[in-house]
């Protein structure tokens, strides 16, 4: 059983070291978690199916497929009906994994608000999966960048930067924007360099902060210029 499990979180970590962005703030340079629901299906699978339950699991996750085949099929109405129906009266890790979908809709229906509230409904429920939980802090944090202060952020992102959360790359990646936009650039350093060293973040996230990093030397450089120019005397 340890083998198993520890095979299902190296498929997790395999997925979090993929790009799974998609662009969200074109003014802010950074991108929106996409709605990772498939690479978590794993750990729930098998957490809570065993052999006595094979029968009613493989119905579940039929259910939950037909779901998400109405998704790729473009028949969003449908399909956010049936993922209701999932997160009401599904198992646990199904209704988990459904009522993530909702929330990644309203990110697709350009309805921020609606997104944030679903994902703070998520990672408030404690009888949620801790992993869901985690995710969906993380996901509410991208969705905020854009309009909460770094007080906000900083809080909606506790714990999730520690070295031992799956998802602390990400996060310090938000969390860096964040010190960025309020002006704590040593602040924004230190976490984009964190995320730089990591060996568990994706080669497109490390791109993205050597990025930032040459914008904040930049910014350095131009402030020690402004700096080093002397006020003319004014002329008769």
């Amino acid at each position: 059983m340890v083998d198993k499990n520890d095979s299902l979180l190296r498929e997790v970590e395999d997925e979090l070291r993929q790009d799974q962005l998609k662009k969200l703030w074109d003014d802010y340079g950074t991108y929106l978690l996409a709605a990772a629901a498939l690479f978590i299906v794993g750990v729930f699978i098998y957490q809570q199916v065993d052999a006595r339950h094979q029968a009613a699991a493989e119905a579940e996750g039929a259910r939950y497929a037909a779901a998400r085949q109405l998704q790729i099929d473009k028949k969003d109405t449908e399909a956010d009906a049936a993922f209701a129906d999932i997160a009401k009266s599904g198992s646990p890790g199904y209704a988990g994994l459904a009522r993530l979908e909702t929330a990644a809709s309203f990110v697709k229906a350009n309805k921020p608000s609606e997104a944030v509230a679903a994902y703070d409904a998520i990672s408030g429920d404690p009888g949620a999966n801790s992993v869901l939980r985690d995710f969906a802090r993380l996901q509410a944090a991208s969705l905020k960048l854009g309009t909460a202060d770094a007080t906000e952020l900083q809080n909606r992102l506790s714990g999730l930067t520690d070295e031992q959360n799956p998802f602390r790359a990400l996060a310090r990646e938000i969390a860096g924007l964040a010190a960025q936009k309020a002006g704590r650039n040593d602040d924004a350093r230190k976490l984009f360099l964190q995320v730089e060293a990591d060996a568990k973040a994706s080669q497109a996230q490390k791109e993205r902060v050597k990025g930032y990093l040459s914008a904040l030397v930049s910014a350095d450089f131009g402030k020690a210029a402004a700096g080093s120019v002397q006020p003319q005397p004014a002329t008769k």
